[in-house]
């Protein structure tokens, strides 16, 4: 397999520096179409979305104009080449009242991550194709990872903080997006993260929203594939107010080690699979006015010991004055091990100025009630409750810090407490 995996890599770069020579034969921009921003139906964490949330103009705290010339040159690369980059630089601290016998109270951790996409063919034309990349490093400061604090220390059935783990380098996605007809068909191959395509919801992002994953991809319902899976997936507008996601995705994927899936996925022939049909007010209103069904199915992972299962997520959310938006979803699953086999969540988040394309300050609150997956965790457990309350202040445009207080009750894992309280403090910083 490591033979496999030089042999590929080999492959990828030589494909790579075809593409890079023969790239200004296809970088002509279209008059029709320059500066149209294609309708997208990843989430907010997609590669491409992120940089666009990024570089939109937000409601800050201190317009600092330093890093100005770095974001032009950005800009001008972008606009020659066809090519787009970015990152961030994220922390977070978490600290509980309470904590099973012999675990630690505390978590932190960081991390780094460099994305970005290159439109080698046919750049700023009605059809294109794009390679998407993501490369992290993930970190933590303790001994005990945030992504593992709520089930080891708290005996929680949840993730908080899900993607801040001690796993150091890996990849999260290395893609071709081919897209037709300004965006309203895309097809993906590659490396993909499951959760930009699955289950759509404005305020899933752990980076910038909630922390508890109740309040994410699923409402924690989904067995959801780890990063860098291999896989396909693909989107339509079927009209101005209809679309549907689609996805097909190796099951045992390895972020530290992404190679291994050409074996797992050709081989071990365990996958994820998933369906999506929404409806919106408009295109580019698909997350803030947005009413939708996931339907998903995993097959049974012998070595994980993981029987298959399936599930079916609801989720809406309406905007309301382009200052609230309010939001229910409910996720229900059979088998498959994910965490809660039932679960709803509802709560509001509100902009207090909204200011172009993207939120600057934000405030979240969200309630959640969850049965936790007797599959994985055991029969006659209590049914658990979270409650999370977060402020995202923008101090300027690259730097955001965002105090967080969540309430569980009825932790199933631990008999010992009837609530535990959490303080949590994120901060980011976009370059």
């Amino acid at each position: 397999m490591k033979r496999l995996g030089k042999k590929t890599s080999r492959i990828i770069i030589a494909a790579l520096l075809i593409l890079w020579a023969v790239q200004p034969c296809f970088a002509q921009e279209s008059k029709t179409t320059a500066g149209k921003r294609r309708p997208s139906l990843g989430s907010p964490d997609a590669v491409e979305n992120q940089m666009a949330s990024d570089r939109a103009e937000k409601d800050v705290l201190y317009e600092s104009r330093f890093l100005k010339p770095y974001f032009e040159w950005q800009a001008d690369l972008k606009e020659k080449h066809g090519f787009s980059f970015g990152g961030d630089y994220s922390a977070v601290y978490l600290k509980a009242d309470n904590s099973l016998p012999g675990t630690d109270d505390t978590a932190s951790g960081g991390m780094v991550r460099f994305f970005g996409s290159w439109e080698l063919l046919g750049r700023g034309t009605d059809t294109n194709g794009t390679l998407v990349y993501k490369v992290e490093h993930r970190h933590s400061y303790t001994d005990t990872t945030p992504n593992g604090f709520s089930i080891g220390s708290l005996g929680n059935v949840g993730v908080i903080s899900p993607p801040f783990s001690d796993q150091e380098w890996r990849l999260t996605n290395l893609y071709w997006r081919q897209s037709w007809k300004q965006g309203r068909f895309v097809a993906l191959a590659g490396f993909l993260d499951a959760t930009d395509f699955v289950d759509i919801f404005a305020l899933g992002s752990p980076w910038l929203h909630f922390t508890n994953f109740a309040f994410s991809t699923g409402a924690a319902s989904i067995s959801l594939p780890e990063d860098a899976t291999l896989g396909l997936a693909g989107g339509a507008w079927l009209n101005d107010n209809v679309y549907v996601i689609g996805g097909f995705e190796d099951t045992n994927s390895i972020p530290t080690d992404p190679f291994e899936g050409f074996d797992t996925f050709f081989n071990d022939n365990e996958y994820f699979k998933h369906l999506e049909i929404g409806w919106t007010t408009a295109k580019e209103r698909a997350y803030l006015d947005n009413l939708h069904l996931t339907l998903w199915h995993a097959d049974e992972r012998k070595e994980a010991g993981v029987k298959d299962g399936w599930g079916a997520v609801v989720s809406f959310t309406h905007s309301v004055g382009n200052r609230w938006l309010p939001f229910l979803r409910a996720g229900y699953a059979e088998n498959g091990g994910s965490l809660l086999q039932k679960s709803v969540s509802a709560g509001v988040g509100y902009q207090p100025n909204p200011v172009g394309g993207a939120a600057g300050n934000l405030l979240g609150v969200g309630a959640n009630w969850g049965q936790p997956n007797e599959t994985v965790f055991g029969s006659d457990l209590d049914d658990q409750y979270a409650f999370e309350l977060f402020y995202r202040l923008q101090v300027t445009k690259e730097i955001a810090i965002t105090p967080d207080i969540q309430f569980l009750i009825n932790p199933a894992l631990n008999s010992d407490e009837d609530n535990i309280w959490i303080f949590g403090f994120r901060a980011r910083l976009s370059f």
